[in-house]
C-alpha cells in the first residue's frame, strides 16, 4: 500500500534529523563549555531535545507501518502522533532546564567572554538546519506526513535559535556579556513554545479535531456531484496521516440501486481526488422523506 510506502519513506528524514542533531549538539556542547558560551550550550540543549524528538517520530514511523489487528483494526496510523506528545512533554522539560540555567547566569554573571569559535559554530549550525528544514518539509510534503512536516518546522526554528545564539555571542564578545544570559533565556523560551506547538497538535489530532475551513472546502466538492440533493451530516478526523471521513446526502427516492452506487462512488473519487490517503464512507438517504430512527 503507498501510504506505507510512504511511512518508511518518511523514516529517512527522521534519521537525516536524528544524525545532524547528534553532530550539532555534541559540538555545541562541547565547544559551548570550552568557549565559556551559555547561549552556545542552551543551543546545543534545545538541538538535544531535537534528536529525542526525532526518535520519537522515527519509532512512531515504525509502528505506524504494523498492518491492522484483532486489536487495531483501523491499524496502528496514530503511533506516530502518540509519538509526538511524548517527545513534547520531554522538550518542555529541558527547555525549562534551559531557562533555570540561564537565570543562574545572569544572576552570576562570568566575565570571562565567549571565544570566537563559539559564533562561528552558530552561524555553521544555522546554515545547516536550514539545509535539513528545507529537505524535510519537501519530503513531508511529498509523502504527507503530519509529524515530519512539523520536526521540518522545527528544524527551521532551530536555525533561528542558531541565528540568536550567535548574535548573543557576537554582542557578548563585543562587550555585552549579559546578551549572553539573555539569549540562553530566549532560547529557553522558544523550546518551550515549540514543545506546546507539538503538543497542542498531537492533541488537537487524537481527540478527533478537524480543520473547519477543510471540511467545508470538502463539504462544496460533494455537494457538486451530480444526483447529490442535499448534504445532511459530514465529519471529518485524522489516523496519523490518513483521513476518515462520514458523510449522509439524500439523492432522489427514485433512483436505483446502481445509480445511488454511482453516486457514493463518484463522492468517493473526488474526495480522493483531493486527498488521496483519506478513507470515505457515504450514507445514502432518500431525499424530502424522513427515515425513522
Amino acid at each position: 500500500m503507498e501510504l506505507y510506502t510512504n511511512l518508511r519513506e518518511g523514516e529517512r528524514g527522521a534519521w537525516v534529523s536524528i544524525c545532524i542533531y547528534l553532530l550539532l549538539s555534541t559540538s555545541k556542547l562541547i565547544i559551548g563549555f570550552l568557549g565559556s558560551s551559555e547561549a552556545l550550550k542552551a543551543d546545543g540543549l534545545n538541538n538535544f531535545t531535537d534528536i529525542i524528538a526525532s526518535i520519537a517520530i522515527l519509532i512512531g514511523l515504525r509502528i505506524s507501518q504494523k498492518p491492522p489487528d484483532d486489536h487495531h483494526q483501523y491499524g496502528h496510523l496514530r503511533a506516530e502522533t502518540i509519538a509526538s506528545l511524548v517527545a513534547a512533554f520531554i522538550m518542555a522539560a529541558i527547555g525549562i532546564q534551559v531557562i533555570i540555567q540561564a537565570v543562574q547566569h545572569l544572576a552570576n554573571p562570568v566575565q570571562e567572554a565567549p571565544s570566537v569559535l563559539t559564533a562561528i559554530v552558530g552561524s555553521v549550525s544555522a546554515i545547516v538546519m536550514y539545509i535539513v528544514y528545507k529537505y524535510n518539509l519537501k519530503l513531508g510534503t511529498r509523502i504527507n506526513s503530519a509529524a515530519l512536516k512539523a520536526a521540518a518546522y522545527d528544524n527551521r526554528s532551530d536555525a533561528l535559535v542558531s541565528i540568536g545564539a550567535t548574535i548573543g555571542i557576537i554582542g557578548s564578545i563585543l562587550g555585552f556579556p549579559m546578551l549572553d544570559g539573555i539569549t540562553a533565556l530566549i532560547v529557553g523560551v522558544i523550546i518551550i513554545f515549540t514543545a506546546y506547538n507539538i503538543f497542542h497538535e498531537a492533541a488537537y489530532t487524537l481527540s478527533d479535531g478537524f480543520n473547519v475551513e477543510e471540511a467545508e472546502a470538502l463539504s462544496t466538492v460533494v455537494k457538486l456531484v451530480h444526483g447529490v440533493e442535499t448534504l445532511k451530516d459530514f465529519k471529518g478526523r485524522m489516523h496519523g496521516n490518513l483521513m476518515f471521513v462520514d458523510l449522509t446526502v439524500t439523492v432522489d427516492p427514485d433512483l436505483n440501486v446502481v445509480d445511488s452506487h454511482r453516486i457514493t462512488e463518484e463522492i468517493e473519487q473526488r474526495i480522493m481526488k483531493v486527498k488521496p490517503f483519506s478513507v470515505v464512507l457515504v450514507h445514502i438517504e432518500p431525499h424530502g422523506e424522513e427515515i425513522s430512527e
